[in-house]
């Protein structure tokens, strides 16, 4: 079915012996959050990007890549719809706002975050498309706080506390669901992605 074909999209072009298809769910997770992911276009093309992997997991209603750097409301009004709403969470650390800690804003929140946008990119394409966009000043910004260690070996991180886009989704979705299933099946691809590039 088309669920199934979704599912499959993302390890379709890898040639059977390193398909990570084995490593998706079954079908895809049940969740009640959004996640947007706004990608650098830089990224769209390096063949050892975690992106797609979220896709191949979530239902295609809960999921949504948007590839850019610069977004208004003329060019991307669903971007900007998703921004103003209440409920709308935006994953990224900054420096001159402190973010509020996942875990802890979510306990005392008058509504509870139905949306969560996760920028993409190299830290310095992440700051570019945060600081150069105005969508960044409407949701809340939000860190994680985890002890976790990256999976993502095959690709260099600033610090082993970084985490890859993926990472990132897993643990914030996980957070919000309130089920640490969605992290690991998550995670799951990765390790055999990693696996795999070893």
């Amino acid at each position: 079915g088309a669920e199934e074909l979704s599912l499959s999209a993302a390890a379709a072009s890898r040639p059977q012996k390193v398909c990570f298809c084995p490593f998706l769910p079954a079908h895809p997770l049940h969740i009640s959050t959004y996640l947007c992911i706004i990608q650098h276009p830089a990224e769209e093309d390096k063949m050892l990007r975690t992106v797609p992997l979220p896709a191949a997991c979530l239902p295609q209603d809960k999921s949504k890549v948007k590839i850019g750097r610069r977004f208004s409301e003329e060019r991307d009004p669903e971007l900007s719809t998703v921004c103003r709403k209440f409920g709308t969470l935006m994953l990224y650390p900054g420096a001159n706002i402190e973010a509020a800690n996942l875990e802890e804003f979510i306990l005392d929140s008058p509504v509870y975050p139905s949306t969560i946008i996760v920028i993409d990119g190299t830290r310095s394409q992440a700051k570019d498309i945060f600081c150069k966009n105005s969508f960044s000043d409407t949701p809340k910004q939000v860190q994680l706080k985890t002890s976790i260690s990256s999976q993502y070996v095959i690709r260099m991180q600033p610090t082993n506390r970084c985490l890859s886009t993926l990472e990132c989704a897993a643990v914030a979705l996980s957070i919000l669901e309130k089920n640490n299933y969605i992290q690991e099946t998550l995670l799951r691809p990765l390790e055999a992605l990693c696996s795999f590039q070893i």
